[in-house]
């Protein structure tokens, strides 16, 4: 997609999720609507969803795709990559990622972001797959940033 059409689009869903979600208190309801809206509205997202540490394991919670892996090898693949180095990662082809998992051998790129609660403290990460190479770049890596940010606001 192009640069100024991608950033068009993004700037459109961030402004609907900011008005979406402010209609519920729900941190779930809330992750979902950002998933659902991200999944259907991006052309290239295969998979797309969170994971969030439960008891030490990154564990799937809401998302849209294929079925996920329910539980990631800890330290291993790219969501435990951003998540261990407390930034987004982008990688342009998964199969070239040293201990990348996976879930579904259609992937070929994935951007992870992490997910912050009220605290600033790394609860999960937005994990989005695509079949294509090379997807995606910095302006995803800061719009999906800016966007996970109205997951919490105003609660």
């Amino acid at each position: 997609m192009e640069q100024n059409k991608k950033e068009g689009r993004y700037s459109r869903i961030h402004d609907q999720l900011n008005e979406l979600i402010q209609k519920s208190r729900s941190v779930n309801a809330r992750m979902a609507t950002v998933t659902a809206v991200l999944h259907h509205k991006m052309d290239t997202f295969f998979w797309t969803g969170f994971y969030l540490l439960e008891n030490e394991e990154m564990t799937v919670q809401m998302y849209q795709g294929p079925v996920a892996c329910q539980i990631l090898e800890k330290n291993k693949g790219v969501c435990w990559a951003a998540f261990n180095k407390k930034k987004t990662v982008v990688v342009e082809d998964v199969h070239q990622f040293p201990g990348h998992i996976a879930c579904d051998s259609r992937s070929s790129s994935e951007i992870v972001v992490p997910f912050k609660n009220l605290e600033g403290r790394i609860i999960g990460v937005l994990d989005v797959d695509s079949k294509e190479k090379a997807a995606f770049d910095e302006t995803d890596a800061r719009w999906l940033e800016k966007i996970l940010g109205l997951i919490y606001k105003d609660l």
